[in-house]
Order: C-alpha cells, then structure tokens, then sequence
C-alpha cells in the first residue's frame, strides 16, 4: 500500500489543485479525461485524485489513441458529456491554485471549456524544472521522471499518459523541485508562475 507524501512546507497553507487533461485530438481539442489532486492539509495520496471520463462531441482521432493516452471512442460511450459535469469540475477547482506541466495547454484547455474559470494562480512545472535543473536535453514529463527518478509505481495500474498518471507524476516532480531547489513559496512562484500570474517585479528607487 502506498504511504501518503508530507506536503513539503513551502506548500504550507496553500490550496492547489494539481490537473491533467486529455483531449480527443480534434482542433480544438475536447477534454475527454480530467484528473485533479486536491493539495491541502498535512498529505497526498494516490487516492485524492479525482478523475472524470467525458465522451465529446467529435471522435477521439486514432492517432492519439495510439500515440498518447489509449483512450477509444468506446471507453467514452457511455460518459457524461461535458455539460453534464462541468459544474461539479469547476467547483473542484474553485478558488485553487492549478499546478500542471506545460500549464498553459491546461490553462487554454480549460479556460474555453469553462468561460467563468479565474485561478488565482497557475504553477507550471516544466517552467520550475528548466529553473532548478537546467541543461536537461529534454523537459517533457516522461524525461522529468527518468531524470528525478520518481516513483510511479502507485499509479502504474491506471495507463501509462491516463489523465490521473499524469497528474501524480506532475505532483511528485513539484515535490522534488521544491525540495532540489531549496524553494519556500515566494521562490516558487517566481520559478513556475505562469505570465500573468507572476507579481510584478519592483522598480528601484521610490517615487519623487
């Protein structure tokens, strides 16, 4: 049985919610999948992760069934549609910071899928990786975790690339760059913050 991960201190206090999505392929894409592990509290386990199956509009394209996550059009047949859960995915994400790899495909993604959707804050951790380990040859998760060497035996059950493995190995790669880096909140938001959501940085000199 997998032991719960301590929360590391510079996440102290803070509400995350870390998140993956799958699409089907088309242009734009439909979410087909979306995880999301709540951060908050002492722990995180495997198990706080919330995961939806969607079935879209338009098909999921062979290509990335084969290529990205296995998931069949059959796998969704029988799911909700997006409307049929939007609601209860934007309550999970109310008022949470988003952590997720290259971020800004989440942020996009979900933004047009929900219009309303304002966090305060979205943490990339392929942002955070080429801060603190620079002069990988790659950044993409997959190369992430053969570099950390990180632990995904816990999920290894759901799919290689399902939206839930995604989502604990982009948590335990924030775990280990948070400690590698020797970072407290403030560090990490500078890292990993994506553009917009960074605090600004302050001029020299006052106002005369």
């Amino acid at each position: 049985m997998t032991a719960p991960m301590e929360i590391p201190n510079a996440l102290s206090g803070q509400r995350l919610a870390v998140v993956d999505v799958e699409g089907n392929g088309q242009n734009p894409p439909e979410i087909i999948e979306i995880a999301i592990l709540i951060v908050e509290g002492g722990t995180v386990h495997p198990d706080d992760t919330r995961t939806w199956l969607i079935r879209p509009q338009n098909p999921i394209t062979p290509i990335v069934t084969r290529k990205v996550h296995g998931i069949k059009n059959s796998d969704v047949a029988d799911c909700p549609t997006w409307p049929e859960v939007a609601s209860e995915i934007q309550l999970a994400l109310e008022d949470r910071i988003v952590v997720a790899h290259n971020a800004k495909v989440e942020q996009n993604t979900i933004g047009r899928h929900l219009p309303d959707w304002t966090p305060p804050m979205i943490l990339d951790t392929l942002r955070l990786a080429k801060a603190v380990w620079p002069g990988l040859s790659g950044y993409g998760l997959d190369k992430l975790i053969e570099h950390g060497q990180l632990d995904t035996t816990a999920i290894d059950a759901v799919g290689y690339h399902r939206a839930s493995y995604d989502t604990w190995a982009a948590w335990q790669l924030l775990y280990r760059l948070v400690n590698d880096g020797g970072l407290d909140w403030s560090g990490l938001v500078d890292a990993a913050a994506l553009p917009g959501f960074a605090p600004a940085a302050e001029q020299e000199g006052g106002l005369w």
